[in-house]
Order: structure tokens, then sequence, then C-alpha cells
């Protein structure tokens, strides 16, 4: 079966890995994906990430999780823009995601960053998802 959004599965497959306790929960590999756990890895909502080759042509993406005393270090994820209804953001209107507490990830013209790297490098574009 096809799946028509590929990142709301991956950060599904994040809410409820967590929500059951789970330290690795595994994904389907694509470019997005990577370039949305490569975010997460950066801002320390994920411990990390490996790519595993099933087969030619098929690639695993195994997301390891992150804890803090016993709960999630990633409270809420949710996504924004979606193949029904894009969102798109210039620099000036991003809104904080809880005053700062959370992040926005975005795809720019210069790849997928998350809002405090998208400020500082001057550039919108559409808005993924948020996390908290």
């Amino acid at each position: 079966m096809a799946i028509s959004d590929p990142l709301s599965d991956l950060l599904t497959r994040i809410r409820n890995g967590q929500r059951n306790g789970f330290a690795v929960v595994s994904s389907p590999a694509s470019h997005l994906r990577g370039n949305v756990l490569d975010v997460l890895q950066r801002e320390g909502y994920i411990r990390g990430y490996e790519r595993q080759e099933l087969e030619a042509g098929m690639a695993e993406l195994r997301i390891e999780l992150k804890y803090y005393e016993g709960s999630p270090v990633i409270k809420k994820i949710w996504r924004v823009s979606r193949p029904g209804k894009r969102v798109y953001s210039s620099i000036r209107d991003l809104p904080r995601v809880r005053d700062g507490l959370g992040i926005s990830i975005l795809s720019t013209s210069r790849g997928v960053m998350s809002d405090k790297e998208a400020r500082n490098a001057n550039v919108g574009g559409e808005v993924l998802c948020n996390v908290i």
C-alpha cells in the first residue's frame, strides 16, 4: 500500500513509539525523512538514526528515541503543512513555538532546517511540522 504523506507517517511512528516506551522505531527511508531526522538530532529531540539497506532499492531508517528521567523528550509533534493544505511562511511571519521552547521544521531553498536556523539564514519556506 502506498503512503500518501510519508512525513506524517514518520511523525506518527515517532509519536507512537514514544507513547509505548520503545527505544528504537523504524521507518521506510527517503531523503525528506532523513533531513527531518537530521534536524531533530541537531536540536536534541532524538538520540540519532541510521540508514539500513534491506535489499536492493529498499532502505529503512532506524530511529533511536530519547527519554529524560523516563519521560519522552518529544512532548508533542504535529504536521503543519499537509498535502491538502500547504503552509508557507516568510521569515517575518514565522511564529515561535511555545515562545521558543519548541521548534518548527521548515523546508527552505537552502534545505530542511529548524526555525532558529532559518532566522539566522534569513530564509522562509514551507512549515513542515512543529515539535515541543
